[in-house]
């Protein structure tokens, strides 16, 4: 099965992002641990599936004080659903950004592996990762459950869901691009990071 494949690839990816970024130890959620956080990430326990978008728009002001900063406006869709076969609850990530001095729309997408914990207990999060070494992200929500918090190093990303590889970019940490807050928002915000039809609607009646 592929999710048996990408699931330890996302952990390890998020793992060495997380590391290496603030050298924090991590640890693996129990599966009560795993559960609290879900029902968190969707506002309820998630049952069979369970969408969550956050979105955020940086204003003139925000981005003067940050020069540095390259990207503009960003959405994160964590959707879970749960597999029948190996009776497993499977979490996923589409994320889609606009750069500050660059047209066009990004996007990425990948799986994510079950909650993990830093070790002193301060935060815990969702490791994703992207196929083929794609790098990742790491989610987690603040206190209030009513942001995301997006920590990454690199994910791959593509322009404008081309999914050829001359389309193929990556969105690197810099010095203002390794950390966002996304603000909590009704799913139909995320729509446009859904090409399934069948999952669009989905969402839409969520």
């Amino acid at each position: 099965m592929k999710l048996a494949l990408v699931l330890p690839l996302a952990l390890a990816a998020f793992l060495g992002a997380a590391q290496a970024e603030e050298g924090d130890d991590i640890r693996e959620a129990s599966k009560a641990e795993s559960e609290a956080f879900n029902a968190r990430m969707y506002a309820q326990p998630p049952g069979d599936k369970a969408y969550a978008c956050f979105v955020r728009r940086y204003d003139a002001e925000h981005l003067a004080r940050h020069p540095k900063q390259k990207v503009a406006a960003m959405k994160l869709l964590v959707s879970a659903e749960f597999d029948k076969e190996d009776k497993e609850l499977h979490n996923s990530f589409r994320l889609g950004f606009r750069y500050r001095h660059r047209s066009g729309d990004f996007d990425s997408s990948g799986s994510c592996n079950h909650a993990v914990f830093t070790r002193n207990g301060s935060e815990v999060r969702l490791g994703c990762g992207v196929d083929c070494d794609g790098g990742g992200i790491g989610v987690a929500l603040s206190k209030d459950d009513k942001a995301a918090i997006v920590r990454l190093e690199r994910v791959r990303v593509w322009q404008n869901n081309k999914p050829d590889d001359e389309a193929e970019h990556a969105l690197v940490g810099g010095a203002d691009d390794r950390i966002f807050r996304l603000d909590r928002t009704d799913t139909s915000e995320c729509a446009s990071l859904v090409t399934d039809r069948k999952e669009l609607a989905a969402l839409r009646h969520k």
